[in-house]
């Protein structure tokens, strides 16, 4: 049965139905005969209980109701309501959350795991930190309690990666009070795309006095609207014979720099063979399934101490791609290799909580274990590659002799990555907190976690084997023993492997004291130590210099890069980045720091020289140590009334790059060894009201972000082809943002509510000499207006029953997808609308639903790091159906 609970959720916005506390009590039925009021809402986002409007922190909300009503589940579904939260990436188990505009960069999802920054938003299952570099946890947002976000730094009592904010999923815990059962069924259908069914299903059973289980399993099939379409491709639209002033879909001309080495070459003796996707092409091909469930055990020890574990399990597989190619039309897309993800995850958690005297004590554990198979084509890195040819074209074509002009035969360039990612983490947190109810009053305690990643993605140039009369290329082996492969060569076609293991260890103590200075004024301060190591191990190992010619090919490690050589700190670097030869006389040899006196009689090149150099001196760890703090004070102006100020200030751990040492072609850029910590301050002032007989309630903040070194990913083959990490630029976000909940007293039954968020991002300085971040530009996906509003109206048909229609909007203004110029394209301004109609009673809820109402192309995402245009949109027209039912 649904009965009336206390709501432990944050702020509601546009979509919590204001006046409800819990289950489908209606409305218009609850409040009959009474005056309607906002409800006290309770919230944990200071780690301790606390009304929502007694805490001086900017937090958004969608609770248990609002989850059930608008049937979110996923990333996709929840980021377009909360305003100030944005999200790069492109699919299930692919994307970064960003928020108040934080942000620089959408990952590059072929080379995501070890050489991603990591994540500046804290993202939480119940008190278990998920957060990992490059790709976010996708979990599935099965028997909730609610979603929080809290805005702007929270890094004293969330660490490192809380910089921009924290999202944290809260579960549904077990009740021993009762026997409780659920199950929750959908179906669906998307214009011009496939149709989706889901099923969820719950069960509270208290065991015994003592234990209570609480389980769910979940099934969602989401079906797909994307269709691959006939299509072909050549390596005559490579990079290498791109002019400079050629204009890019982004609007931005090739440079002088990064114009083709063969740009204005006669190709008239070359023959072109063009790849072709016929036997791939198929409608609605961006299918993805959700699977698995979550089980908790509690067991009272007494009425002071308990334990609670829990263990989640999820396996998500997707087909296709979810970005599309708008040159193509709608929602439509050429791809020449059979793309997938299959993303697994086991995660178990423990908290046992009780009380030590007068403190209240916490310990929470958690190990998480993560492993992706994932199948990307990469034949648009033809659209960017300087070398590409190199592998699918005859020597006689990329390198045809002094005087000569290319002839030859370039085979079709399908490219694909095949990517296995293991990841494991485990965390430990220990905390406690005095009495609440003193006037000081305290949270304090320690935090470590040690995370593995381990990444290992296999380059596949499909007709590299055709080359030079189908000689290809010599067996290629790693430099160093893998850590997810072996030594053994590598399969044909793959001319190019990562085999990478990254390691991140923190360790945080943090304290947080609240003062109560007299009945109106309350003083906040908080403070946290970090210590961060990151290493990595490794190698990245091309098959340059190990085409097989008329006289043979042998095995050559050249132009990659051994990690572990690089950054072991023994002081010794072997020099691969050149080909063997007798102009080369230094390749494969290891120097030394006594070496470096000598080195210019040792190396003629300048460039080499500075590459020998930098290996000696490469740290072997990325480390990140210091102080933040926080200081905040409220004022309560009145029992419905609190003003307060904040200054908060968060970090985010550094790494290594996997190039580090590369130089650009031109000779001005050195890829960093290290990539500093960037840090934030931020300052804000808020308020929450209650109005017009708590019939209203608006909360707002308007605060000023500083961000100093932001860190950015760059992908730029001018300087090398592999994806690396700096320290960009300095930047500035002012913002303004809030949400309000309505009850208007001329017509009972009425609800309005909304959200919305101001922003305005700026590049103050630029750091990174690479000349591809300009002053004054935003920062990505910081659109500078996000906002959504909501209308229920209930009203009693009789019988029980009461009838409810909620029609509601969301709208984004543009954006970009990043802040290097290269990489940036613009993401188009987009409103989404829909309507709900449904029946609820006190034991069930069946709902129509049409999403996206007006079918418009909403933009979510754009990619443009290989100078095409990929846009991730939102889902089509989508017509569906909710049933719920407690037992």
């Amino acid at each position: 049965m649904f009965k009336k609970n206390r709501v432990h959720v944050a702020v509601l916005t546009a979509l919590a139905a204001a006046g409800t506390s819990g289950g489908y009590a209606p409305q218009a039925q609850a409040q009959q005969g009474a005056a309607r009021t906002v409800d006290e809402i309770l919230v944990t986002a200071t780690r301790r209980e606390q009304s929502t409007q007694d805490v001086p922190i900017s937090v958004q909300a969608l609770d248990s109701t609002a989850l059930d009503q608008r049937g979110i589940a996923t990333f996709s579904d929840y980021l377009k309501e909360l305003p100030s939260v944005t999200a790069g990436g492109s699919g299930p188990a692919q994307n970064t959350l960003y928020i108040r505009g934080v942000a620089s960069t959408t990952p590059h999802l072929a080379t995501a795991t070890v050489a991603g920054i990591t994540p500046n938003v804290a993202f939480y299952l119940d008190d278990q930190p998920l957060a990992q570099p490059g790709r976010n946890l996708d979990i599935y947002a099965a028997d909730l309690s609610r979603i929080e976000v809290l805005s702007g730094p929270q890094g004293t009592l969330f660490g490192g990666s809380a910089q921009a904010g924290t999202v944290r999923l809260i579960t549904n815990k077990p009740n021993p009070s009762d026997v409780e059962a659920r199950i929750k069924l959908g179906l669906n259908a998307i214009s011009e795309g496939g149709d989706g069914s889901n099923i969820e299903a719950m069960l509270n059973l208290p065991l015994t006095e003592r234990f209570t289980f609480r389980g769910v399993v979940y099934r969602d099939h989401q079906a797909g609207w994307i269709d691959n379409v006939q299509g072909s491709l050549s390596a005559r639209d490579s990079a290498r014979f791109r002019a400079e002033g050629d204009v890019r879909a982004n609007g931005l001309p090739v440079s002088a720099i990064r114009a083709g080495k063969q740009a204005g070459a006669d190709l008239s003796g070359v023959t072109f063979l063009e790849a072709d996707n016929s036997h791939l092409v198929e409608d609605n091909y961006n299918d993805a399934e959700y699977s698995g469930g979550r089980f908790t055990g509690l067991y009272e020890f007494n009425e002071d101490w308990r334990l609670t574990v829990a263990h989640t399990a999820q396996r998500i597989k997707s087909d296709g791609v979810f970005a599309a190619d708008p040159e193509l039309g709608d929602y439509k897309i050429s791809r020449f290799s059979d793309e997938f993800i299959d993303d697994e995850l086991g995660s178990t958690s423990w908290t046992l909580e009780g009380r030590l005297g007068n403190l209240e004590a916490i310990y929470t554990g958690a190990y998480t274990s993560r492993e992706t198979d994932q199948v990307i084509d990469y034949s648009d890195y033809i659209f960017i590659a300087q070398y590409m040819p190199y592998y699918v074209c005859d020597t006689s074509v990329s390198y045809p002799g002094e005087g000569m002009d290319p002839a030859g035969t370039c085979y079709s360039p399908e490219s694909l990555v095949d990517s296995q990612s293991e990841a494991r983490t485990e965390t430990h947190e220990v905390r406690f907190s005095t009495n609440f109810d003193l006037p000081i009053r305290a949270t304090f305690g320690a935090f470590t976690s040690d995370t593995v990643l381990k990444e290992l993605n296999d380059f596949t140039h499909i007709n590299s084997t055709e080359i030079n009369n189908g000689r290809g290329f010599a067996p290629n082996r790693a430099f160093v023993t893998g850590h997810v492969s072996s030594l053994d060569p590598f399969p044909q076609g793959v001319i190019f492997r990562n085999d990478i293991r990254r390691t991140d260890q923190q360790f945080g103590l943090f304290t947080e004291v609240d003062w109560d200075i007299n009945d109106q004024y309350t003083m906040t301060v908080g403070v946290r130590y970090y210590d961060v190591e990151v290493d990595l191990n490794g190698s990245a190992n091309s098959s340059f210099c190990n085409r097989v010619t008329e006289t043979g090919g042998t095995d050559v490690n050249a132009f990659g890069t051994d990690i572990t050589d690089l950054y072991n700190g023994d002081g010794q670097y072997t020099f691969i980045n050149a080909c063997p030869g007798d102009d080369v006389p230094y390749f494969g040899r290891t120097f030394t720091a006594a070496d470096l006196p000598n080195l210019n009689e040792l190396v003629a090149n300048d460039d080499h020289r500075r590459i020998i150099r930098g290996g000696l001196e490469a740290p072997n760890i990325a480390k990140s140590d210091g102080i933040i703090g926080k200081v905040s004070i409220s004022y309560d102006v009145n029992d419905d009334v609190m003003l307060y100020a904040t200054w908060s200030q968060g970090f985010r751990p550094g790494l290594l790059n996997r190039p580090g040492g590369r130089i650009s072609n031109d000779g001005e850029f050195v890829v960093p060894y290290v990539v500093d910590t960037d840090d934030v301050s931020n300052y804000e002032f808020g308020w929450k009201m209650d109005l017009l007989d708590d019939t209203l309630r608006f909360n707002a903040s308007m605060f000023s972000v500083d961000i100093g070194n932001l860190q950015t990913t760059i992908f730029d083959p001018n300087v090398t082809n592999l994806l690396f990490s700096d320290n960009a630029a300095d930047a500035n976000v002012l913002g303004f943002e809030g949400n309000f909940t309505y009850l208007p007293e001329f017509l009972q039954g009425l609800t309005f509510s909304g959200a919305f968020s101001l922003l305005n991002s700026e590049i103050t300085q630029v750091i990174t000499p690479t000349n591809d971040v300009l002053k004054g530009d935003d920062l990505a996906f910081a659109p500078k207006l996000q906002t959504n509003f909501n209308a229920r109206y209930e009203w009693s048909v009789g019988g029980g029953l009461v009838a409810h229609v909620t029609p509601h909007f969301t709208y984004s203004k543009h954006s970009y997808s990043d802040i290097i110029t290269i990489n940036r394209d613009q993401i188009d301004s987009w409103l989404l609308m829909g309507v709900n109609f449904g029946l609820t009673s006190q034991d069930w809820m069946a709902e129509v639903y049409v999403e996206n109402l007006a079918d418009k192309q909403a933009e979510l995402a754009r990619n443009f790091f290989f100078d095409v245009e990929r846009v991730t949109y939102a889902r089509p027209r989508t017509l569906g159906l909710r049933v719920i039912y407690d037992f």
